[in-house]
């Protein structure tokens, strides 16, 4: 019996001991992940810290929250004085949800404004690697077309690359360069299938640019999503982000939301609205639209305090008639005491 009890023993220290290393080794086994020596603080796990203490929206996001009620209300009054326009307007500050809305899922001729989704699918596309940023496109019959830019006056078979096809898009508002985009893409359907995938529910390419009879519709909420998805990381990567941002910064237009901006904070004229808002501690970066019977402008507008803003107007009216604009600007113009505060004054 002897040796029977001396096993039993020693079964039952084997167990003990296995108990022992299986505990010391579930205690230690987050510094031996992190390679920390025994006896160290082990680092702490992934998850939220200072700084990602809001990782779901870290850059802002697109929902709306608060409206401003009176402000909605005054874009109202603006559009109902003008009995021959139809107008649509969005606005929404991406940090905080505060918006204001005017008809804004109505759609409505999208004009040029149009570029802006048309420049977020060619940036989607080049993250996908379906797209080289030096490919070259072609100049066909097809898609040379009138009216704004200067790829139309060269002869057929000129190739373009595609990052000054992109870049000429907005910044001249070149038609040829949209409609090279367009095709490369795949086409007006496929496109406006991308659109829907975006949430971009008012937004359809029908015509080839230029559209001068107001197929190509979007709404006012729409050119603020495609504007405000890239901004808030929904949409690009971080590289293609900074090319929408840099190629949005050289549009040349800028009398329609900037100027209106500067309106409401006091200044009526300006020759160079941008500057005179950059010295108020305001960005905007924007794309108009005019086809005669439709103006739009949509804009990505960075604040004083940090925040960023999109907002986006929409008006169709008797061609060529400078109420279209006005009107634009004076929605813009109302909105800006809502953005822009005194330094010790709290945004409402």
């Amino acid at each position: 019996m002897q040796p029977l009890s001396l096993l039993l023993r020693l079964i039952v220290l084997g167990i003990g001991l296995g108990v022992l290393a299986g505990t010391s080794l579930k205690l230690l086994a987050p510094q031996l992940a992190s390679g920390a020596a025994p006896g160290t603080p082990a680092s702490k796990p992934p998850g939220p810290g200072p700084l990602d203490s809001q990782a779901h929206t870290p850059q802002g996001s697109f929902e709306p929250r608060r409206e401003l009620t009176d402000l909605s209300k005054r874009w109202a009054q603006l559009a109902a004085g003008q009995s021959e326009f139809q107008a649509s307007a969005f606005l929404l500050v991406l940090d905080d949800g505060r918006y204001a809305a005017l008809q804004a899922d109505l759609a409505m001729p999208a004009a040029s404004s149009i570029k802006n989704p048309i420049l977020l699918a060619a940036l989607q596309d080049l993250d996908a690697s379906k797209l080289r940023w030096n490919e070259s496109l072609p100049l066909t019959a097809e898609v040379q077309a009138g009216g704004a830019g200067w790829m139309a006056s060269k002869p057929l078979g000129t190739s373009f690359p595609v990052y000054e096809t992109a870049t000429e898009m907005i910044r001249v508002s070149d038609n040829s360069a949209t409609n090279l985009l367009i095709k490369r893409l795949g086409g007006k359907e496929l496109l406006n299938a991308r659109f829907q995938t975006m949430g971009l529910n008012a937004t359809a390419v029908n015509t080839w640019l230029p559209d001068l009879k107001g197929t190509n519709t979007s709404s006012s909420r729409d050119l603020a999503r495609s504007i405000a998805l890239v901004d808030i990381g929904q949409a690009l990567s971080p590289r293609s982000r900074d090319l929408f941002r840099e190629i949005m910064s050289q549009s040349h237009t800028n009398t329609l939301i900037p100027l209106g901006l500067l309106q409401g904070l006091g200044k009526q004229n300006s020759a160079d609205p941008d500057s005179d808002l950059q010295e108020r501690g305001v960005r905007v970066y924007n794309k108009t639209g005019d086809i005669g019977i439709a103006y739009a402008d949509a804009a990505l507008i960075e604040l004083p305090n940090g925040h960023r803003a999109v907002a986006a107007f929409m008006v169709k009216g008797p061609f060529n008639d400078p109420r279209s604009a006005n009107l634009i600007r004076a929605m813009a113009a109302a909105m800006a005491p809502k953005l822009i505060q005194p330094a010790n004054k709290p945004a409402t």
